[in-house]
């Protein structure tokens, strides 16, 4: 082997030993980066509102304290709702499960039937099938700790995403001045373009996402409601929202609506009630809503898209998995604004040349 490809070799293994590093070490710092990460979009997401405020009738401090107030009363707003959705399946969960202990019958025989699995394989996955404090097994304490654990954990991350808001939205022009004396000033203007168009690029992506779930919250509501689909805000809330994740939200939102509609009641008409939901659903998101709410604001490749997901999903779990997108999107924009880096903001974005050959 030249010298060349050794060099070739090299910088590749580096690549590879660097990424790896890298991924572990977000996973393991997890508890920091989501909160703050999360913090960071979200504050994106409301600076033209501070602005406004800040040029009408309050300083900065105080419009920067409101709009963190806003996105904590929406949260709040959102998990009671979820919460109370909850609280009616926990409380039907026996006739729930008695109605669909029979159907699950159905699929294990189908299963051991017509697969190499056997019925063995399917009791690891029963063991932890219960929902919380409703096991009536020996772990039932070990598991209540474990969830009031996490519960507390969550809560600890929950908070601390607020206070991180107010504190950027408050300094927000420190940490931009920041990250302009980090360059000479040739490149300033420059560096102020990206920082500029990145912010304007992920809040207007967070801002047509917003307005899509809500239509796609009242147009599963709708249509489950009419199928006889128990819990239907719920779910309708649950595959909306899940829409953040491309393609494996739907697939997840389907799911459940299939689980608490078809397979505990069992008609079939709810059923094809469900089928036409969503697929009315995903035409008119695909076809009219995400065109035009949403449009092309991140020009990003499905290919990556989905890498990025499955990714994040792998680092962070399911908040990796909302956050990748943002995140990927303005890695994108400094790529395409950044010379040198220009072929990866082609690799990672739509190109309409892909189509023609």
């Amino acid at each position: 082997m030249n010298s060349k490809g050794k060099q070739i070799l090299l910088y590749v293994t580096l690549t590879i030993l660097g990424l790896y590093f890298l991924f572990q070490g977000l996973a393991e710092a997890s508890g920091f980066f989501i909160p703050l990460t999360t913090a960071v979009v979200l504050s994106l997401l409301m600076i033209p509102l501070c602005r406004k405020m800040e040029n009408s009738f309050m300083n900065r401090m105080a419009s920067s304290l409101v709009n963190t107030f806003i996105i904590f009363l929406a949260s709040v707003g959102f998990f009671a709702i979820i919460s109370m959705q909850v609280k009616t399946v926990v409380d039907d969960w026996p006739k729930i499960r008695e109605t669909m202990a029979p159907k699950i019958a159905q699929v294990k025989a189908f299963l051991f039937e017509h697969t190499p699995l056997e019925e063995q394989d399917l009791e690891s996955s029963e063991d932890g099938g219960s929902l919380p404090f409703m096991s009536s097994d020996s772990n039932a304490g070990q598991k209540a700790a474990s969830f009031l654990n996490s519960a507390i954990s969550f809560f600890g991350d929950y908070l601390i995403t607020f206070i991180y808001i107010f504190f950027l939205l408050n300094y927000r022009h420190r940490f931009k001045n920041f990250l302009l004396l980090l360059f000479p000033d040739s490149r300033r203007h420059e560096v102020k373009k990206v920082i500029e168009k990145s912010a304007e690029v992920t809040r207007r992506y967070l801002v047509g996402k917003l307005i899509l779930i809500g239509f796609l919250a009242v147009l599963y509501a709708v249509g489950l409601g009419i199928s006889g689909v128990n819990n239907f805000i719920l779910i309708s809330i649950l595959a909306a929202v899940l829409s953040l994740l491309p393609y494996i939200g739907n697939i997840v939102g389907f799911g459940l609506a299939m689980i608490f509609g078809y397979l505990v009641s069992g008609e079939t008409g709810v059923l094809v009630g469900i089928i036409i939901t969503f697929g009315v659903a995903q035409f008119v998101e695909s076809y009219i809503l995400e065109p035009y709410i949403v449009g092309d604001q991140v020009d990003l490749h499905p290919f990556f898209v989905i890498l990025a997901v499955i990714i994040g999903g792998m680092v962070w779990g399911i908040a990796g998995m909302v956050l990748s997108i943002p995140i990927l999107a303005i890695i994108n924009v400094v790529f395409s604004n950044i010379s040198p880096l220009k072929p990866f903001g082609f690799l990672l974005s739509k190109d309409d040349d892909d189509e023609k050959e």
